[in-house]
């Protein structure tokens, strides 16, 4: 049971140390920073500089840039649709 953990281990160990990304690693990053491509493009009052600071924020931290984005997002929508409802 040591020896099999060891193998595992040492199997992981190079994607850490080597410049090696597996290629499913890569199309997961290129999948989320299309998701917020899409998430941002609609904004009407984001300029085009926002936009592609969002994006960068994802491609930089991945998934909790994604998930700061969409919380982000849901909020301005919300304030958004609360001032349209007064107005």
């Amino acid at each position: 049971m040591a020896r099999e953990y060891g193998r595992r281990r040492r199997a992981v160990l190079p994607f850490f140390l080597l410049p090696q990304v597996p290629a499913i690693l890569w199309l997961s990053l290129a999948g989320l920073v299309y998701l917020a491509w899409i998430e941002v493009r609609r904004e009407p009052e984001l300029t085009l500089q926002w936009k592609l600071w969002w994006c960068l924020l994802v491609a930089l931290v991945n998934v909790p840039g994604y998930v700061g984005l969409r919380v982000w997002l849901a909020g301005r929508r919300r304030r958004r649709r609360g001032a349209d409802a007064q107005a």
